[in-house]
């Protein structure tokens, strides 16, 4: 059956109302949820971005449903305060945590005042903390001396089994070298031929696990609404990779997109009034082979859209699986 889950947006929803509409998506009907991991909002405009670990805990201890988070170690996190992280809430909620990993952007890394790497280098960085906190998470002890450095580390509370590590993945390339240490692939809703290769070429390269997908979206009574919701919020969506990794602040963002259009905006934000329309569109994924999806509706008010979805989308989803 495909797990439909909620995305819950640090970036423009304050932590404790982002708590009161993950809770209110578990009353609707979702099976999970998910979340960002930014210091920084995309956008001037959403003006917020509260600490997912710290959610993370509220949000398990607060609902039943099973929650991960997409992260990137290596620079802002240690990777073995980021195994910490995760052992510890998957001690405290058995069975309900995951942790995709990717190599991050610029504008939630650059606070260390470190250089920003070069694509390769960052994915080299990440591959020595993927190593390194599989160590740590199986008990070792681990030193390293590479791109990352560590002296002597032990992760002393550990859960009975570890939870799965994802590959956060938006290219093709990025998913096939996921594909040697992943427990599976997440990334995010793109026209269907690019998204098709990004499926094929993980399985391709051996790829194992569950397949997720992050759909943005904007739903509101009518479609005028749900354009300026769009255009409003998620215009940083228009920045296409890797500019979207090396711009370094939300204002840099601001000015990038600041002639975007609505139509700009629709290309990467499914944009309907019409959950009939939204239902056709996540079924294509479910026909691509996606075995988890999470809705990210893009507007700051959240109830709404649960509410719509809970009743119109979700039912007709599972029918179908």
């Amino acid at each position: 059956m495909t797990i439909v889950g909620f995305h819950a947006s640090h970036e423009q929803i304050a932590p404790q109302a982002l708590l009161r509409a993950v809770q209110r998506a578990e009353e609707a009907g979702f099976d999970a949820a998910m979340c960002s991991d930014h210091l920084a909002p995309w956008s001037v405009r959403q003006g917020e971005s509260g600490f997912a670990w710290s959610w993370l805990g509220a949000a398990l201890q607060a609902t039943r449903l099973p929650l991960g988070v997409v992260t990137a170690p290596g620079q802002r996190y240690h990777p073995v305060i980021t195994a910490q992280a995760i052992a510890t809430l998957e001690s405290m909620f058995p069975g309900r945590f995951w942790c995709a990993l990717g190599s991050g952007e610029a504008m939630n890394e650059h606070v260390t005042g470190d250089a920003w790497p070069d694509k390769p280098t960052r994915e080299q960085r990440l591959l020595e903390s993927v190593d390194a906190m599989r160590r740590l998470l199986a008990g070792e002890e681990v030193s390293a001396s590479g791109l990352v450095t560590i002296d002597r580390a032990r992760v002393w509370s550990l859960p009975t089994v570890p939870p799965p590590l994802l590959a956060a993945a938006v290219s093709a390339e990025t998913a096939v070298d996921g594909a040697a240490w992943a427990d599976g692939l997440i990334t995010v809703d793109q026209p269907r031929d690019a998204l098709r290769k990004v499926v094929d070429d993980y399985r391709d390269a051996g790829g194992r696990g569950p397949l997720a997908v992050q759909v943005h979206l904007s739903w509101a009574p009518s479609d005028d609404e749900a354009r300026a919701i769009a255009l409003d919020q998620w215009r940083s969506g228009t920045v296409p990779p890797p500019l979207a990794w090396e711009l370094d602040t939300p204002a840099a963002f601001d000015e990038r997109t600041a002639d975007a259009t609505a139509d700009d905006v629709a290309r990467s934000v499914q944009v309907s009034a019409d959950t009939g329309r939204h239902l056709e569109r996540l079924r294509e994924l479910v026909e691509l082979g996606f075995d988890r999806i999470f809705l990210h509706h893009v507007g700051q008010e959240q109830d709404a859209f649960i509410d719509a979805f809970g009743e119109r989308v979700l039912p007709e989803l599972r029918s179908d699986s």
